[in-house]
């Protein structure tokens, strides 16, 4: 039997250039981002300039353009700028890396006419500029310092034509790999500019880059409060050893909020600052740094309490003294169990994991769950299954019950295998604990929802029926 062929430069290569030419050809006739490629490699053996007019010429040509882009020419003009991107990153990048950069900058400025002439709902034009956006700093690495104080002007140029971030996260991204002197320029630059959020977040990078916080404070402050981030702030400022500083933003009850721990069920955000986890695990972390400990522990756990968030309990525990953590794991668990909303509690037994005390929550409030909370009880019930069938049983009618009562039909679907789980299940229960056994399930599900013979079609084609 003949071994599996495989790709590689040597198998390639064995192939000799007669074959090799025949491929390429024939694939760069009916490809023609592929076709863009091969040119720009021939035009690479000429040397950087005859690339970068190949490359100019594709720019040219983009930012010439005003007639609207039918959709269905989307996915033909992400393979074009692709290639297009490719030949800057790679066959430019290696002859020339300052003409690369200077390529790349112009091409992600297209960015803001672009737009306006193409509907791209699925994303594929925007993610090639932000990969272009991404190629930026390694090319910046690749130039030579007295070219890369040409970067901070040319910049300003993007920054100044953006209507996307693109040009404020390559910004920020090249700021580490500048010289002081550069920085400081470009700084000034800036601070002439009409302020926005982009300068201010620019300048922002070269502050902590040069390491006057002062001064990146003193920009922060300049936000409006609703735009202030107060833990990012913390961060720099913990990041640099200044620990009262950092306690006292992080503290700060205003400004941007950046990770709210919602629990299944819960009717709205919550507004307490315990439910802000990153926020206080970044606070317990200063006050660990303060050797501010039991002040540390104590706001792990009342986070925990509020949340009921894995990471925070696993952070508690893990700072304890040896032979305690055991009993403030229980404690931790019999608060869980008493916890306000029995989603989020099941949701963190299930993921700890403990499911003997998952199914003991499922079986105590048998009567509660509804089946709206698909995202919980779906994962839950297919973790129990196998130790704990009567917990999952009692979760799949709930999810069954919930399909069927509103009559969705687009989900009859997921009903009908999960009417095929319990009948899986019902053999490993011996013990329905009050529970109607399998069959009186069946027989009083076929009397409630007879008429429903959408779901029942699903049933039979599964082989439920």
């Amino acid at each position: 039997m003949a071994g599996k062929t495989s790709l590689s430069p040597e198998s390639l290569i064995a192939l000799g250039t007669d074959v090799l030419a025949r491929l390429i050809l024939e694939e760069a006739e009916g490809n023609p981002a592929f076709r863009k490629r091969v040119k720009a490699a021939l035009a690479g053996t000429k040397g950087p300039a005859a690339v970068a007019a190949l490359i100019d010429r594709r720019l040219a040509a983009l930012e010439r353009g005003r007639a609207m882009i039918a959709w269905e020419k989307e996915r033909a003009l992400a393979e074009d700028l692709a290639a297009t991107l490719q030949t800057i990153r790679v066959d430019l990048a290696e002859l020339d890396p300052a003409a690369a950069v200077q390529r790349l900058l112009r091409f992600i400025d297209s960015h803001a006419s672009l737009f306006e002439r193409i509907d791209d709902s699925s994303g594929r034009i925007q993610d090639v500029y932000w990969q272009a956006a991404e190629a930026l700093p390694e090319l910046v690495e690749r130039m030579q310092p007295p070219d890369q104080a040409i970067v901070p002007d040319r910049l300003v140029v993007s920054l100044s034509k953006a209507t996307h971030p693109y040009a404020c996260q390559m910004a920020v991204a090249v700021v580490p790999l500048l010289s002081a002197p550069v920085l400081d320029g470009w700084d000034q630059t800036l601070a002439r500019l009409v302020e926005n959020d982009s300068i201010l977040e620019v300048r922002q990078a070269i502050a902590v880059a040069r390491q006057t916080l002062d001064l990146y404070l003193e920009l922060e402050q300049r936000r409006p409060t609703w735009q202030q981030n107060p833990v990012r702030v913390a961060e720099t400022l913990f990041a640099a050893g200044r620990l009262d500083d950092a306690l006292a933003w992080v503290r700060r009850e205003d400004g941007k909020s950046r990770c709210r721990v919602v629990a299944v069920g819960e009717d709205s955000l919550p507004s307490g600052r315990l439910h802000d986890v990153e926020r206080i695990a970044l606070e317990t972390r200063i006050l660990d740094a303060r050797n501010e400990r039991a002040a540390a522990q104590t706001l792990r756990w009342e986070c925990f309490a509020a949340t009921l968030y894995p990471q925070m309990l696993c952070d508690y525990l893990r700072k304890l003294e040896d032979f305690i953590e055991y009993d403030e794991q229980d404690r931790a668990f019999a608060l869980a169990e008493d916890f306000r909303n029995p989603y989020g509690a099941l949701d963190f037994f299930i993921g700890w994991p403990r499911l003997d005390r998952a199914a003991a929550l499922v079986r105590s409030h048998r009567a509660d769950w509804d089946g709206r909370h698909y995202s919980c009880l779906v994962p839950a019930a297919e973790a129990l299954a196998e130790a704990h069938p009567l917990a999952a049983t009692i979760l799949y009618r709930a999810l069954l019950a919930d399909i069927l009562a509103r009559a969705k039909s687009p989900a009859y679907g997921h009903g009908a295998r999960h009417l095929a789980r319990l009948d899986a299940l019902a053999s490993d229960i011996n013990d329905w604990d009050g529970l109607d056994p399998h069959d009186a399930y069946r027989l009083a599900l076929r009397q409630s929802h007879g008429r429903k013979t959408g779901f029942w079609a699903q049933v039979a084609a599964q082989g439920a029926g």
